[in-house]
């Protein structure tokens, strides 16, 4: 079981912007010293949910602060980028850090960032397989030229080219956010392990574990192919770690409901349309229930469930909940410490 912490760099009610970064810095680097797996960064604009625009960017900083954690995008928001662009970025880390890099990608939402970076909703509604395949066509072959819909341009050389990592694995590895059936077939077909979020419990990830299963064996995926793939999925959750598990709880519920209602209202819609806001204490709630909240015990017994449940045996769990540097810095090294023994 490989276990990491999902690192949004959230801006809490009365906290700024360098405070949240600053924790997001230091809970990488404690993950490292705790001897996780890995730590995984989210990308966001515009709001306070969370403060880093640019996860590639980030995980650079943590690859040269770090010697053994993988780091990794979750996720790089692609239709608000040039695959390109990406790819190039992508190679870039994969073959200075000696392969510890994982690019995860996404389709984002109808945010206002469509506007601001002139990508346009088409980027979004149309446009993302398109992209995808860009991307992924740069990160495996030697000079890549584009006829699409959206994308048009001559070959070129791919330079830094990713084979160029000596001793390594050819391309970094790639893992998809995948939020509904469409996302999740897509991933199957293109051979790419799933980033699952953490509002999904184990009954809907099994779901869409066996909905990826089924729709990799229409692509043509081997029985092989589809169990080395399935390796790599990723399940996002939220970790916090107390003697008592009521204490645990506690800790979240008096702190991420002033986040989440500050940081998802400050979403806007590139075209106005409506949408569905969670009640913040109710999620919270949902969360704690769902997730390795509570003794470092439950904390186990919670990941053993789910990986039982779902096959999934990568997990990606937030550990800044509580909004406090020491608490979150504390809380992963009990994850370290306390929870991983117990999953061996």
């Amino acid at each position: 079981m490989r276990v990491g912490t999902f690192v949004l760099a959230a801006q809490f009610p009365g906290q700024g912007q360098g405070e949240a970064l600053h924790r997001a810095v230091r809970t990488a680097e404690v993950a490292d010293e705790a001897g996780l797996d890995s730590v995984w960064l989210a990308e966001h604009h515009f709001v306070p949910y969370g403060v880093c625009p640019s996860a590639v960017t980030l995980a650079a900083l943590l690859l040269g602060r770090t010697r053994r954690i993988r780091v990794g995008t979750a996720v790089s928001v692609l239709p608000s980028v040039h695959p390109v662009g990406l790819g190039e970025q992508a190679a870039l880390l994969h073959v200075t850090s000696g392969g510890r890099f994982t690019l995860g990608v996404g389709r984002g939402g109808p945010w206002v960032d469509l506007e601001v970076f002139g990508s346009g909703l088409p980027a979004y509604e149309r446009d993302f397989p398109e992209s995808l395949d860009l991307l992924l066509r740069w990160l495996s072959e030697p000079r890549v030229g584009a006829e699409g819909e959206r994308f048009a341009f001559r070959e070129v050389a791919v330079v830094p080219a990713p084979g160029e990592l000596i001793g390594g694995p050819a391309a970094p590895e790639v893992v998809l956010a995948c939020t509904s059936p469409k996302s999740v077939r897509l991933a199957a077909e293109r051979g790419l392990p799933m980033l699952l979020g953490m509002h999904c419990g184990d009954e809907e990830k099994a779901e869409m574990v066996a909905c990826w299963q089924r729709s990799a064996r229409e692509a043509g995926h081997s029985p092989d192919e589809i169990a080395r793939i399935g390796t790599g999925h990723v399940s996002a959750g939220v970790v916090q770690l107390a003697d008592r598990g009521a204490d645990a709880a506690e800790a979240l519920l008096k702190a991420m409901p002033g986040w989440l209602k500050q940081g998802l209202d400050a979403h806007v819609t590139v075209d106005g349309r409506r949408r569905a806001m969670r009640d913040p204490v109710a999620y919270t709630e949902l969360l704690c229930g769902l997730h390795p909240v509570g003794t470092p015990r439950l904390a186990a017994d919670r990941l053993a469930a789910t990986a039982e449940r779902t096959g999934i045996t990568r997990f990606a769990l937030l550990a800044e909940g509580s909004g406090d540097l020491a608490a979150t810095e504390e809380n992963v090294r009990r994850l370290g410490a306390d929870v991983l023994p117990l999953l061996v």
